[in-house]
């Protein structure tokens, strides 16, 4: 099951589009609580795709729950509502599934008649847009992996530093004016009242430095190479190709003395030998 954030998250988001459903306690009534029409249709633009049976029962149970339990934040509320769900007889998850099950049909001849009417133009449109939000994605994705990974933050620059610090007593009612009156006042201010800050951008960069050196070995040992920079593989390569030579040659030159005291040692055994017998 996916993590609990994210499926409160998509709850929340299809409970505010469905908020003037009516909910009961009945399992059997799931099918006219949740009609299937309101999950595959639209007054215009494409369908939209049906919820599975979870959310389903989620949808139905959350009011109910919300208001016997009203000092109970959102998510654990869903917690519970997954711990129902999993505890749940197939009988019981039955109306759920066979709800979703419909949806998907209709939500499969909904899409061929909306894509049947668009334009070479407009299914080109779609197409672009749906690599776009794939990329964006695959980038959300990508960002939290490195981050449950502990890749390091990249260095702030001096102007972020300042406005990091004097954020709080900037001028402005909200974000976007604070930021933009810090970033005035930063560009008037002097070179010798910047000196400070661009010091500590300067730590900043070294401390960057030297943890994504640690990191990056460290992705090396669990066999990651793929999170490594372009630049730091580079790197790496170029110094062993050239401590290769110098390898190649001291294991020769090893070889050769071993070679050489090998040679004496049977030439003073040898002359050992001969002794003796005279």
């Amino acid at each position: 099951m996916a993590p609990f954030s994210l499926l409160a998250a998509g709850v929340s988001l299809v409970a505010k589009s469905f908020s003037l459903w009516s909910c009961t306690n009945s399992l059997a009534r799931c099918t006219s609580v949740l009609p299937v029409k309101c999950f595959t249709s639209q007054a215009s633009g494409p369908p939209k795709r049906p919820v599975n049976g979870f959310v389903r029962f989620a949808l139905q149970q959350q009011p109910i729950m919300a208001r016997q339990n009203p000092e109970v934040k959102f998510v654990d509320i869903i917690k519970k509502i997954a711990v129902q769900w999993r505890t749940m007889s197939p009988e019981q998850k039955r109306p759920f599934e066979e709800a979703f099950q419909l949806a998907k049909e209709k939500f499969k001849v909904d899409f061929e008649r909306y894509q049947a009417q668009l334009t070479p133009a407009e299914i080109q449109q779609k197409s672009l847009e749906k690599k776009e939000r794939m990329a964006k994605r695959k980038a959300i994705r990508k960002k939290r992996e490195l981050t449950n990974l502990g890749k390091p933050k990249r260095p702030r620059s001096p102007a972020n530093i300042y406005m990091s610090e004097h954020f709080e007593e900037a001028r402005g009612d909200n974000t976007q004016i604070k930021m933009k009156s810090l970033m005035e006042d930063w560009k008037n201010m002097f070179s010798h009242q910047k000196q400070v800050y661009t010091q500590l951008a300067q730590d900043d960069k070294i401390r960057y430095k030297n943890e994504m050196k640690s990191w990056e070995d460290h992705m090396l040992e669990i066999g990651r190479e793929d999170l490594i920079r372009e630049g730091t593989l580079s790197a790496r390569k170029k110094t062993a190709q050239a401590a290769a030579p110098k390898k190649a040659k001291a294991k020769k030159a090893t070889a050769k003395g071993m070679s050489t005291a090998t040679r004496k040692a049977t030439k003073s055994s040898s002359t050992v030998r001969t002794t003796t017998k005279r």
